[in-house]
């Protein structure tokens, strides 16, 4: 009887083993050029990358276990063809040394999650698709064992030649070193990307129809979400603020007192939740239209453009002036009419036409805080308007399903009276002061020259200071009460107003106030600042005069470039890496990176000293490209504005359209570091200077 568990478990092994060796994964190779357009004698890469399924790892041609010993190794046949030669041998991109201690007890390159390799060819004539056919022979392995890659047939896609090489190019290849002498992470940085030969024609951003994305060790950055926890909190706080108005806090205690009168207890839970859930389905509906009818493609339109945001500005202005008693903004009274009918019909129906007519009724109060969020949720990604919704709806539903709940809580809610309009008039000085964000994106995006940084702040300080008159009682609307005596919540609140105002003033002389980086107007716009930091005008990793200097500006007194490429060029000629900033005017998080991270010492050192810098506004609408410099994208697109060139480059070779974006290159265009947006970051000093310092190390591995 033991000898026949035994035997079956071995057979069950065996089987084991057998089946995951036949389920192996085998990777799908995607070949492609370096470029798609290349010149006869150029020198150009094939690059093949694949994908490793999670678990499993590809073996690279790297290997110090001598000839006939260790695993496969990743080995590529070309097969001779009179449109090309080959120009050294194959190597892998982004394979890691691992130490084989189990069976061989030596070091080989393995690729884990994605595997690139590149060979330089000398192209000689055009190459039609299919062209270049290879072979590739591997092996691919886990834990449970390993299977042979075989006879794999790769073909590369067209190349087409478009005349000559103006002069014969380098054949060397960068210096591959052995894997015995030097570390594991030194190998694994040293053989990285191929330096893509330098060519006197047309930049590639103007050429190429589908651009090879820019990658580093083989992988393209991944685009982080950015923004919807913020959004939703700040919706969030909207929809319990909307909850203190007086079109909507009265009628709490009437509307959860229609879900209690019913004596059976669970019909009165089940109409209350319905109620809430329907009140959140109508204002997320609401988002879900917004985000359609704008999109994601219109967010740059939107968030840049002049005509959306003077509409903004104005709209603001109107929901504050009805917050201070000016008019009300009511719906039609036919509509409210209709929908208080079907509510009056009780049962399920019943509650979602309550949950309607609530949201209707209460329009007055709730209209400009809805009109805050969706304006602010419209300035980016298509989710926006509905996270938005979501977020201000489920605050605002909250309270009636956890009193329908808990119906004792009614006995404790304050009674209604003059704090509730407070509420709203306090509300109106934030919708000015939020009028004059929208006002102040197209003045920068159209250099208007209004609202400089200075007179915005001014205009916030007088904002905010008569705000604090008000709750003191100072000052008085139509509809106010007099303020008999301060409560002990309103004085907490003029506290706070006159601190946020006291806090302002010193950036009238150029404090960088960086709890409102991203709100307020860069300090390049400041006629008069007392706190400039980095280097002295004129000074800097520069070779010539940048254009555009009377328009645009770096941050903190740096020296730099707002042209791609003249930035390139300086930084071939001296020899240094470049720091591309991929910012826009109108960018919160751009604004915020320059004030928290941008300001530290620290990296104002490093960018000085190690970089030339290229500061790329894709958001400018008024600066025009000379007329020798215009071309047309290879969709169609005719670019003469320097905002449309900088975002072209941005997508057609990072594949990105948000902003910041920080990419660091070598003279040859190739990356440094993956291209990093400002959520890698968290908005903390150590990781850029991080981020920066490795580029400046794999810069020199380089060379």
């Amino acid at each position: 009887m033991m000898k026949r568990i035994l035997f079956t478990l071995l057979a069950l092994i065996s089987f084991s083993n057998a089946w995951s060796q036949f389920g192996f994964p085998k990777p799908v190779f995607k070949p492609s050029f370096s470029k798609t357009q290349a010149k006869a004698g150029e020198v150009i890469d094939i690059i093949i990358r694949f994908d490793v399924a999670k678990g499993f790892h590809v073996y690279s041609e790297k290997s110090d276990c001598g000839d006939d010993n260790g695993p496969i190794r990743a080995s590529i046949d070309f097969t001779p063809n009179p449109s090309y030669q080959l120009v050294g041998k194959f190597y892998g991109v982004g394979d890691h040394m691992v130490k084989e201690t189990d069976v061989f007890n030596c070091s080989t390159g393995e690729f884990t999650g994605k595997g690139e390799f590149r060979q330089k060819i000398k192209v000689l004539k055009s190459i039609p698709a299919g062209g270049i056919q290879m072979l590739f022979n591997g092996q691919i392995c886990n834990e449970g064992g390993c299977d042979n890659i075989r006879d794999v047939k790769i073909t590369s896609p067209a190349l087409e030649v478009i005349g000559t090489a103006v002069a014969d190019q380098s054949l060397s290849l960068p210096a591959t070193p052995s894997p015995v002498a030097e570390s594991v992470d030194t190998v694994a940085t040293t053989v990285t990307e191929a330096p893509i030969a330098v060519s006197a024609e047309a930049p590639a951003y103007k050429q190429a129809r589908v651009l090879p994305l820019k990658t580093f060790n083989g992988q393209a950055n991944e685009e982080q979400s950015s923004g919807f926890l913020g959004l939703f909190i700040l919706a969030f706080v909207s929809g319990l603020t909307a909850l203190l108005t007086p079109c909507v806090f009265p009628m709490i205690p009437m509307t959860v007192s229609f879900f209690i009168k019913n004596n059976n207890r669970k019909i009165a839970l089940r109409d209350a939740g319905i109620f809430s859930l329907s009140l959140i389905g109508f204002y997320t509906i609401i988002g879900t239209i917004v985000a359609i009818s704008f999109g994601s493609n219109a967010a740059n339109f939107v968030s840049t453009h002049w005509i959306p945001n003077i509409f903004f500005t104005l709209i603001f202005i109107v929901f504050a002036a009805s917050f201070f008693g000016a008019f009300e903004i009511t719906l039609p009274s036919w509509i409210v009419n209709k929908v208080d009918k079907q509510a009056d019909k009780g049962g399920i129906s019943g509650a979602i036409f309550m949950a309607i007519t609530i949201a209707l009724v209460s329009f007055s109060c709730t209209g400009p805080i809805v009109g805050t969020v969706l304006v602010e949720a419209v300035h980016g990604d298509t989710l926006r308007p509905v996270v938005g919704m979501f977020g201000f709806s489920l605050a605002f539903a909250l309270p009636f399903g956890l009193l329908a709940l808990f119906p004792s809580w009614l006995n404790n809610l304050p009674k209604s009276g003059g704090w509730l309009n407070s509420v709203k008039v306090v509300l109106g000085f934030v919708e000015l002061a939020f009028a004059l964000k929208f006002l102040s994106i197209p003045d920068q995006t159209y250099h208007w020259g209004i609202l400089d940084r200075e007179i915005y702040l001014a205009i916030w300080i007088v904002i905010f200071s008569l705000m604090g008159l008000y709750l003191l009682g100072k000052i008085k609307f139509s509809h106010d009460s007099d303020v008999q005596y301060l409560s002990v919540p309103r004085l907490g609140l003029v506290i706070a107003t006159f601190t946020f105002v006291a806090y302002m003033i010193p950036g009238m002389w150029g404090a960088p106030l960086k709890g409102l980086a991203g709100y307020l107007p860069p300090l390049s716009t400041q006629d008069f600042n007392s706190n400039i930091k980095g280097g002295a005008h004129g000074d800097g990793n520069i070779t010539t005069t940048p254009s555009y200097t009377n328009q645009l500006h770096i941050p903190h007194g740096l020296v730099g470039y707002y042209d791609y490429d003249e930035a390139l060029a300086a930084a071939r000629e001296l020899k240094k890496p470049l720091f591309i900033d991929f910012t826009g005017h109108g960018c919160v998080n751009c604004r915020k990176m320059e004030e928290k991270v941008w300001s530290d010492q620290a990296v104002l050192d490093i960018l000085t000293k190690d970089y030339v810098i290229v500061s790329l506004y894709v958001d400018d609408k008024k600066i025009n490209l000379p007329e020798s410099q215009w071309f047309s994208t290879p969709d169609g697109k005719k670019i003469t504005k320097l905002g449309d060139k900088n975002a072209h480059i941005e997508e057609a070779y990072f594949g990105k359209t948000t902003q910041p974006l920080y990419c660091l290159l070598d003279a040859n265009e190739n990356l440094l570091q993956p291209a990093l947006g400002a959520d890698h970051f968290k908005f903390a000093v150590d990781p850029f200077v991080e981020f920066l310092k490795a580029g400046v190390d794999q810069y020199n591995k380089r060379k």
